[in-house]
């Protein structure tokens, strides 16, 4: 089934229930409502002649709805980061895919300070100009029987491109990665196996769909059971999304380590009493927010996934949680772990680089057939991060393989470095251990942290608890430490900042 023949399906099956909740406008949406926005939206995207959409919107019923009509109307979504430069993001998309029109809102540009860029579509005009004909007909649309909808709106394929999405651009310039509806489908497929979602849920959305964790549990995944979305735009107002979680109820909450720390440190005891399910995802997660959820009664459960797999790999379950751990893969989904080497399968309890198959796998990276090449053979993803797998088919995460430092002939993960300084640090101090070339040594060890700390101290106590090889050799404060999109560090810009302070 196609991206859009699922959100047709729980249109014509959940009606008069709740879609969409915007916190950030006050609208209010039913199924049956959007269904008709969308049929309207969509007869005005049809026009273009380009093949791809982009789109430049916060998360809210206005960019969910773009997704929708893009594809009912044959076209595929191409969505952009706006949190790391608008404007400089949009012409990069244009140049890289090869399209003009950017469905986008004057209020973000404004809020962003990004200007205005040829081929933008504001969502406000294309509102504002809808007449009473083009309702009615829409509406009417709306009322065909649901089979005659799907086709109406479904002249894809299952393997053909469902929307394109940006990597992160930590380590180098962003790809753009080819997702299609098998992809995404299946992954949410997957979820919906494991997990109990249902038409009752509220999901809390406040995740940015230019991430792909954003994009799938935040929208699709609730679109396909027939649940509520409850949006916002700005996850980092973390108490003004405390207070939505405090007065609309969620159920459901999935997001990244950083935005769910920022909200549960803003809660009372009672806030989290509706909530059933509390998911982590694209960092680790520090013991502490698993303690903090847990004296809420909300059992936190992390997943582990990537933009390339749709992107959901594996994930803990309630009641089947191993913290530490990311979790069992999900159905449909093979893990293997090889030696980074000779490329050769290991065995349980050895640690090597992370290879999945399955149908979450991408269709490639656009335009780059050789990065595609290079990181899909004979169906396998190799994700470029390292781990091991137990006894129990629980995967546990070591860190990106360009985390580690080759020191003396050893390798040392920077991420292990980070998560013992983490339990020695204060909770508002942040720290990112990077890499600096070194003479005789080849490489040392610095880190980056957020404030001021008593280095002999730390020093003394990491002794105890790291190999001598391990031990970074500087502290460097970074007041502000830099961050992608979704709330994660990033890493490149931290080491070059680290690198230029250290001349």
């Amino acid at each position: 089934m196609l991206l859009q023949q699922r959100f047709i399906r729980s249109a014509k099956q959940q009606g008069s229930r709740l879609l969409f909740n915007d916190r950030a406008t006050g609208r209010k949406l039913t199924y049956s409502r959007a269904l008709i926005a969308a049929i309207i939206l969509a007869r005005k995207i049809e026009k273009y002649s380009d093949g791809y959409l982009g789109i430049l919107l916060p998360t809210s019923a206005g960019c969910g709805l773009s997704v929708f009509a893009a594809l009912m109307a044959g076209k595929v979504p191409v969505m952009i980061n706006y949190s790391t430069g608008a404007e400089a993001n949009t012409r990069y998309a244009q140049d890289h895919c090869g399209f003009t029109p950017v469905m986008t809102s004057r209020a973000l540009l404004e809020k962003t300070g990004c200007k205005e860029v040829e081929g933008m579509i504001f969502i406000e005009d294309v509102l504002v100009g809808i007449s009473g004909l083009e309702r009615l007909q829409a509406a009417l649309t709306a009322l065909l029987p649901m089979t005659a909808l799907c086709k109406m709106f479904g002249k894809q394929d299952e393997n053909d491109t469902a929307t394109i999405l940006f990597t992160s651009g930590s380590e180098k310039a962003p790809k753009a990665v080819e997702l299609t509806h098998r992809n995404i489908g299946s992954n949410v497929d997957a979820a919906l196996q494991v997990f109990d979602f249902n038409p009752e849920d509220r999901f809390l959305s406040i995740l940015p769909l230019f991430h792909i964790l954003g994009n799938m549990t935040n929208l699709w995944l609730p679109v396909s059971c027939g649940a509520t979305i409850i949006t916002y735009a700005n996850p980092l107002e973390f108490k003004t999304v405390a207070g939505i979680i405090r007065e609309e109820e969620p159920t459901i909450i999935i997001g990244t380590p950083y935005f769910l720390a920022g909200y549960i440190r803003q809660a009372t005891a009672d806030d989290y009493e509706a909530m059933r399910i509390a998911i982590a995802g694209a960092d680790k997660v520090p013991e502490w927010m698993h303690e903090a959820f847990a004296e809420r009664g909300v059992e936190l459960v992390e997943g582990y996934g990537a933009t390339e797999t749709s992107p959901v790999i594996a994930v803990n379950l309630p009641g089947a949680n191993r913290p530490g751990s990311v979790g069992r893969a999900l159905p449909g989904v093979e893990i293997k772990i090889v030696d980074i080497v000779t490329g050769e399968p290991l065995p349980v309890g050895m640690e090597g680089k992370i290879l999945v198959k399955g149908d979450l796998v991408m269709k490639g990276y656009l335009n780059d057939l050789e990065e595609t090449i290079l990181h899909i053979e004979n169906g396998w993803y190799e994700t470029g991060d390292m781990g091991v797998l137990d006894e129990d088919g629980y995967l546990w995460h070591r860190g990106r393989l360009k985390r580690f430092v080759k020191i003396g002939g050893e390798m040392v993960s920077l991420v292990r470095i980070e998560s013992v300084l983490e339990k020695l640090l204060p909770e508002e101090i942040e720290c990112c251990a990077v890499e600096l070339p070194d003479s005789k040594k080849g490489a040392v060890i610095a880190v980056a942290v957020s404030a001021e700390i008593d280095q002999k101290e730390i020093m003394n106590r990491l002794a105890e608890r790291l190999p001598a090889i391990s031990l970074p050799r500087r502290f460097v404060v970074l007041e502000e430490m830099p961050k992608m999109g979704s709330g994660k560090v990033d890493f490149r810009e931290a080491t070059q900042r680290v690198r230029h302070l250290m001349g």
